[in-house]
């Protein structure tokens, strides 16, 4: 680089440096200033511009489209209209019968400067702000009463520039065009109250029977709150949260001056419920064969932001199935119900993606009238439904227990508490293993199988299955059932997740909706997301499978679908005993009954109980305790009929192994292991164990000696004896089998014993009798130990040469012998002539379904008739019968 370069470079610096100091301090702040101000006129400019083109795009203004709803249609899987709501529920009342009082109670809550703007109040907004902190969060809207008209009128229910700048626009055009009176009419009319019932007319007579002039303050303000979010506001389903909202309506009302303090009061001592229609009077306003899953829809829209375009002419598609809708509604029937007020609610999903594709809400449900019991059931608990979520789930996810894996059902505390874990039974079984203890719904275990996983751990497995986290998790109650936050649709999403594989998908009954417009929006599927290990899901649907199977103990097996691989978890809540002596509820009954299952298509959840806690379900009546599975068994069999029924796949990281029940640490099982210790159990990939237990050796048995015969010939009876040897395992129970052959036929076996001899009666001259004797213990026989006895000459044929014939009917010879046959195994002793020794009476022993009457059989039964120290065995002779007796 030259001399020169950096002899310019350090002059620019100079003078660089000599400028920056004569300029005055703060300049900086004013290139700051002046640039704020361009960008803000530039944003002035270019949002004007915006907001002009918006503008321009608005629709035009139409008398009809303000007065009258437009109907929203909802559309089944098929595209089949279901349900219609619009202007077919709406009992229009004029401005001059709308009573003042009514008109200050909206007016304080939704516009408050409703006769001094334009259409669009900008203090408004400011003041929207300052209530929302000073009241609570919902106290007050931003919109005016023109803008809700025109929203629920004309526009999207979106929170878009668009929307807003259109919205703008038209308000003014409408207060320009409309009287203050007219408009005020027109939102009081449009708006929508609840469920499908439109305008405060219709609101007051749905709720109360009564006209709008009859209506108390405290009905008047309930009435005036509802707009905001009509379906969380509905007091026949959320009394709470209406008298809540209606508590505000009034503050806001003193606020401005429209009632006193004391007015206020005196209205808020009022409960919620003074007035309320009786279900039995209410009105009907169904416009749907399927009010229940109706419900579930609108409360989507609601959650998505769209609840209140209801009569905006929008086009809903959703994933009912009315086949599988029809099934459920069979099932709640009135007739089917084994009381007359039990009640019943259902949810079916599709297992692998969520859609709730059904849904029963009660017994006769129609829509607004009053709980729907597949969705509104959050402070009910779920019983035993919860073990797989809560206990043996993450147990087997987090600490990789086997379905083998060994517990101790037994007498036992909450940690900290003196308070004791009682099983459905009062009775403790002792170990056994964890799939035992789900199929037989045994509450110690499962309060153990939670203790063993940390606290985050089983929230976060719940959580990420849809169960909202709540205090109520961590208690230790909470692992057999005392939760809250759950009814049959997270319920039937829960289990869904154990059925594919892990993954969970949030259940969702929108599929898409098309506006007036003709845009459509198909954002309503949520992301399906890994909710457990795949080893975690497949072990413990294998161990749910139990709970329908027919093992002894299992809880589920009226829900059981032949020819369905099917899932399931059968629960039942308890009072507290408190409780029960205050509302004189006999023992045996419970709250709510609830079953769950799955196959890999559909998942479903029921429950079954009675509206008041207070009415309970019989448990001791099969009818009643068994109501849930029914239901669930009836609309199974009913959705799967025309499915394609897959089996549940073992994934790679599951391996199967035979185990020893009741080892610790798991031991496989051995060759000698007893069946009824052996059981397939199954394991994380990994994990399963190496060592072969030996607690059941093979026996050693050795064979009896100093086998000895003894024939006493005046008896003709034959004395055995011998010797045994005490095996090592001195709790071994050690008999001896007894056989005979004669002349070299097939041994047959002639007694059991446990003595050390036996005595066989009817041993004849002429014959050879080979006696043979093993040791027998549990499986486990010895080598056999032999002796013969000849006694007396072996016979001859007929001396005088006459050959055995037999006679015309096949009876043997002529010469009266007994026709003895060839060996029992085979022949019947009729003598049919066909053996060399036919007839030469050899007195051959049978098996012992022979009757041992003189044929030439013997049939080697136990009469049982002995004191303990003899038993007899027959086997013919020419004679008579050979018995046999015990030596002592």
């Amino acid at each position: 680089m030259s001399k020169e370069t950096n002899s310019r470079r350090q002059r620019r610096k100079e003078v660089q440096k000599q400028n920056k100091s004569k300029q005055p301090k703060g300049a900086w702040w004013k290139k700051v200033l002046i640039a704020i101000i361009a960008v803000g006129l530039a944003g002035l400019v270019f949002g004007g511009a915006l907001f002009a083109y918006y503008a321009s795009s608005a629709p035009e203004l139409d008398e009809e489209a303000l007065k009258d709803p437009i109907s929203t249609e909802f559309y089944d899987r098929n595209k089949e209209v279901f349900a219609t709501i619009g202007k077919e529920n709406r009992e229009f009342v004029p401005y001059e019968e709308i009573p003042k009082q009514m008109e200050d109670a909206i007016l304080a809550t939704e516009d408050v400067r409703f006769y001094e703007h334009n259409g669009v109040d900008f203090f408004r907004l400011g003041g929207a702000v300052l209530a929302n902190v000073t009241d609570g969060f919902g106290s007050q809207g931003a919109s005016t009463l023109t803008q809700q008209v025109i929203k629920n009128s004309f526009l999207k229910n979106e929170k878009t520039l668009k929307r807003k700048a259109q919205e703008a626009v038209l308000a003014y055009k409408l207060e320009q065009e409309y009287e203050k009176e007219e408009i005020f009419e027109m939102y009081f009319n449009k708006i929508l109250m609840s469920g499908n019932t439109y305008g405060f007319g219709t609101a007051a007579d749905f709720f109360y029977g009564k006209e709008l002039k009859d209506l108390e303050l405290h009905q008047l303000a309930m009435l005036a709150g509802m707009p905001q979010s009509p379906n969380n506001y509905n007091p026949f389903k959320h009394p709470e949260a209406a008298e809540k909202r209606r508590n505000i309506v009034l503050g806001l009302m003193v606020q401005h001056e429209k009632i006193t303090q004391e007015e206020a009061d005196a209205a808020k001592a009022k409960p919620i419920t003074d007035g309320l229609l009786p279900e039995e009077k209410r009105k009907s306003v169904t416009v749907t064969n399927y009010p229940a899953y109706l419900d579930i829809v609108l409360d989507e829209l609601k959650e998505k932001g769209d609840g209140a375009s209801l009569s905006d002419g929008l086009k809903v598609y959703t994933n009912l199935d009315p086949v599988a809708q029809k099934a459920v509604e069979s099932a709640l029937k009135s007739d089917n119900f084994p009381t007359e007020k039990m009640e019943a609610g259902l949810t079916v999903l599709d297992t692998k993606t969520g859609a709730i594709v059904a849904v029963g809400g009660g017994r006769d449900y129609g829509s607004d009238r009053g709980l729907n019991y597949a969705s509104d059931l959050d402070g009910r608990g779920v019983g035993s439904t919860i073990k797989p979520i809560l206990d043996y789930g993450p147990l087997i996810e987090y600490k990789k227990w086997s379905t083998g894996s060994t517990i101790n059902d037994e007498k036992i505390t909450y940690t900290g508490s003196d308070q004791q874990i009682y099983n459905f039974d009062n009775k403790y079984m002792g170990k056994m293993t964890i799939r035992e203890a789900l199929y037989r719904s045994r509450n110690v275990p499962a309060v153990k199988a939670y203790q063993e996983v940390k606290e985050s751990d089983r929230t976060a497995f719940a959580t990420k299955l849809g169960i909202p986290e709540n205090k109520k998790l961590k208690y230790e109650s909470a692992a057999i059932g005392a939760t809250e936050g759950i009814n049959t649709v997270k319920l039937a999403a829960a289990y869904a997740a154990f059925g594919n594989s892990g993954v969970y998908s949030e259940p969702f009954a929108i599929n898409a909706i098309v506006y007036r417009d003709g845009k459509t929006k198909q954002e309503f599927k949520p992301q399906s997301e890994p909710a457990m290990e795949d080893y975690t899901a497949y072990m413990i649907t294998d161990m749910l499978r139990d709970v329908v199977s027919s093992k002894s103990g299992s809880t589920g097996k009226a829900a059981n679908v032949p020819g369905l691989d099917l899932a399931g978890k059968s629960g039942t809540t308890n009072y507290n005993s408190d409780y029960m002596k205050e509302n004189n509820i006999p023992s045996g009954y419970a709250p709510d009954v609830w079953f769950a299952g799955y196959t890999t298509n559909y998942s479903i959840a029921v429950w079954t109980g009675y509206e008041s806690m207070k009415n309970g379900i019989n448990k001791n009546n099969s009818e009643e305790a068994n109501f849930a599975q029914r239901i669930f068994k009836s609309v199974m069999t009913e959705v799967s009929a025309n499915a394609d029924n897959g089996r549940f796949k073992k994934p790679s990281s599951v391996v199967e192994a035979t185990v020893e029940v009741g080892t610790d640490p798991l031991q496989l099982a051995s060759d000698y292991t007893p069946n009824e210790l052996k059981s397939k159990e199954l394991f994380v990939k990994g994990t399963v164990p190496t060592t072969v237990s030996e607690q059941y050796e093979q026996l050693e048995l050795e064979a009896p000696t100093n086998l000895k015969v003894d024939y006493d010939d005046k008896q003709q009876a034959a004395t055995l004896s011998w010797k045994r040897k005490a095996p090592k395992d001195k709790d071994v129970n050690v008999s001896f089998e007894v056989s005979l052959s004669i002349n070299g036929e097939a041994a047959t076996l002639l007694q059991t014993t446990d003595k050390n001899g036996l005595i066989v009666n009817g041993i004849t001259p002429g014959d050879s009798y080979t006696f043979t004797v093993v040791a027998v213990a549990d499986d486990t026989k010895s080598s056999p130990a032999s002796v013969s006895l000849q006694v007396g000459e072996e016979k001859t044929d007929d001396p005088k040469g006459n050959e055995d014939k037999p006679d015309d009917k096949g009876n043997g010879d002529k010469n009266g012998d007994d026709g003895t046959t060839t060996p029992p195994s085979t022949d019947d002793g009729t003598g049919d002539g066909t053996n060399p020794d036919d007839g030469t009476g050899d007195g051959t022993t049978t098996p012992p379904a022979d009757d041992g009457t003189g044929d030439g059989t013997t049939d080697g039964s136990t009469d049982g008739s002995t004191d303990g120290s003899t038993a007899s065995t027959n086997s013919s002779t020419p004679t008579g019968t050979t018995d046999t007796k015990e030596t002592p």
